[in-house]
């Protein structure tokens, strides 16, 4: 008998999640040939024990329930409401505590095989083999960057020891209280803007907001714990993240510091803005992986409309058709000391209702397999960014190439 618990974020809607989820299991069953039970978190009376990570924000939920559940982990996934990135950040968590763990992730018949193959005992592995050692004591990367607002919930495995960040980067956090950012907002001029069902109005005010703060601290970037943002003004950063970015200055969403800091190398290595975006779906035999995000530089894409923010639908969430040709992917991690980096091309820009607004498809180098992030991740958020640029990155990591 094979048992799942399941674990998902209290922002999505949860009639669109149970149907999706309900097509993927029932897939999942005829290539089985057996059911999959829901089961309590605690119940591990089964041959094979699943977690299923139904959306993204669920690794908070996953942390608290930790002392119900046990090892090895199988994290089952879907390949749309960042499922997988969620899943990423969770075994991510999982590996840094040298814990066993694996993410089930792909095709019905993939996934399937897999688990016929865990039953027969072949078990799940632990370690960091898809990245990479940063070569060097010290990077040198500078700047001032803030933090507003703490990290959100579900980032367990994406926020560095600040003293490391010091240290090693040579970068100083500024604390700014969610407080302080709806102070600035409420202080900005009221602008009555909509089209449709977009509030351009609530988010050309944050636009503001968030620039006041910047100059106030002197910052070279920031970051935002931007799902707060839903409740107290009912609208999110990505407008004002995008503009940020296009005009020099890094911005991050969901107070991900690591994305921040990460965009801040590709920035000062490359000159470039970046994109800090989700893994959605990754395709290990094809060695491709789709990813997608709701926030976007400006001046990345070749042209760009405006949607409503993917999980909550409210605010303004950008939409670009990214360029087609070569782009470097890069994710750091929060112990500042591995990373991984790959080259690929954009082979295509998708427009699909399960997945945050911006999304590309992305064909990986032979050399660099994608796969191997359901074994051996280093977080969730990955940045992008155009030309094939590993060199650079890893020269000034301190990787000797």
């Amino acid at each position: 008998m094979i048992k799942v618990s399941s674990f998902s974020s209290d922002i999505n809607r949860a009639t669109l999640l149970s149907e999706r989820n309900r097509v993927l299991f029932e897939e999942m069953e005829r290539n089985l040939g057996q059911r999959l039970v829901p089961a309590p978190i605690e119940d591990y009376d089964a041959d094979l024990k699943l977690i299923f990570i139904s959306s993204g924000g669920s690794e908070g939920k996953f942390l608290k329930a930790f002392g119900s559940l046990k090892a090895p982990y199988y994290l089952l996934t879907s390949g749309t409401d960042n499922s997988l990135a969620a899943s990423l950040e969770i075994l991510t968590y999982l590996n840094d505590n040298r814990l066993p763990g694996e993410i089930l992730h792909g095709s019905p018949q993939y996934i399937a095989g897999r688990i016929r193959a865990l039953i027969e005992g072949k078990t799940a592995e632990t370690g960091h083999r898809s990245c990479s050692h940063i070569g060097k004591a010290t990077i040198g990367l500078g700047g001032r960057y803030g933090v507003i607002g703490h990290p959100s919930d579900w980032l367990i495995a994406s926020t560095p020891d600040r003293a490391k960040v010091k240290d090693i980067f040579g970068s100083e956090l500024i604390d700014i209280s969610m407080d302080e950012l709806l102070e600035a907002y409420r202080c900005t001029g009221k602008k009555e803007e909509t089209s449709g069902n977009l509030d351009f109005g609530s988010s050309k005010r944050l636009v503001e907001a968030v620039g006041e703060l910047k100059d106030r601290y002197g910052l070279d970037g920031l970051t935002i714990r931007c799902f707060d943002l839903l409740d107290s003004i009912h609208t999110t950063g990505c407008l004002s993240l995008a503009t940020l970015n296009a005009q020099g200055i890094i911005g991050s969403c969901e107070g991900d510091i690591m994305s921040m800091l990460t965009m801040a190398v590709v920035r000062k290595v490359t000159g470039q803005s970046s994109f800090q975006a989700n893994p959605s779906r990754i395709d290990p035999d094809a060695n491709r992986m789709v990813i997608a995000h709701c926030t976007l530089p400006l001046d990345m894409p070749e042209s760009y409309s405006f949607d409503t923010h993917f999980e909550s639908g409210i605010g303004v969430a950008i939409k670009g058709e990214l360029k087609e040709g070569p782009v470097t992917v890069l994710r750091i991690s929060r112990d500042l000391r591995t990373f991984w980096c790959a080259e690929g091309t954009i082979i295509r820009n998708l427009n699909e209702r399960t997945l945050c607004r911006t999304q590309i498809e992305i064909q990986f180098d032979d050399c660099d397999h994608v796969g191997d992030l359901l074994k051996w991740p280093c977080g969730n958020h990955h940045i992008v960014f155009y030309g094939r640029q590993r060199r650079q990155i890893e020269e000034f990591l301190g990787v000797k190439v």
